[in-house]
């Protein structure tokens, strides 16, 4: 007959098998930091591509002197995603630092929209070089809710530019639509 052994010594006479073949495992893991390492390496080669193909943008401008003394200006604090060709929401633009995200800080005033960056390059769209703004759910690297996205197109140089915000405070956003819309009449209206 045959007798039962009690579940815990069976336990403890169950282990596991010891790893011999560190030489296999030591290959495969160094494999694998080669192959992320290069797959890094291929995307920065990617963005200093882009960045070269884009390399006819001119420089952005800087904010003149004297930007909003005597005026109230709108303001708005939130995040920089991107900028892309106008109208092509995948086509990230990368040269003069307009693909890098960051923190923003934007002042709208008669002058132009002032966009201040931590971290990286500031620029000012003068409000002769403002098109349009309007509300979108996505743009190269985000994608939001209906709506989630501040869009604002501009010119710069002979090219039409989106750039995309998205305010700490959401609600702000069909302000800035209004007001940026309402400052492109003006300007409209003074070139006749």
């Amino acid at each position: 007959m045959t007798s039962l052994i009690p579940l815990h010594q069976l336990a403890a006479e169950q282990k596991s098998a010891e790893v011999t073949d560190w030489s296999a495992r030591i290959s495969w893991v160094i494999g694998l930091i080669v192959l992320i390492a290069f797959v890094y390496w291929l995307m920065r080669q990617g963005w200093k591509w882009r960045g070269s193909l884009q390399s006819g943008l001119p420089e952005l401008a800087s904010t003149p002197e004297g930007f909003a003394d005597g005026e109230k200006p709108l303001t708005l604090t939130g995040r920089y995603h991107a900028s892309t060709t106008a109208g092509q929401w995948l086509d990230r633009i990368v040269a003069h630092g307009l693909g890098t995200r960051s923190r923003v800080e934007l002042t709208l005033t008669a002058q132009g929209l002032d966009v201040v960056r931590p971290g990286a390059a500031d620029f000012f769209v003068p409000a002769a070089a403002l098109r349009e703004a309007r509300l979108d759910k996505g743009i190269a690297g985000k994608v939001l809710p209906e709506g989630g996205l501040l869009i604002i197109t501009w010119a710069h140089g002979d090219q039409l530019i989106d750039s995309g915000f998205r305010s700490d405070r959401s609600a702000e956003h069909p302000a800035w639509v209004e007001a940026i819309d309402q400052l492109t009449r003006t300007t409209e209206g003074t070139a006749r």
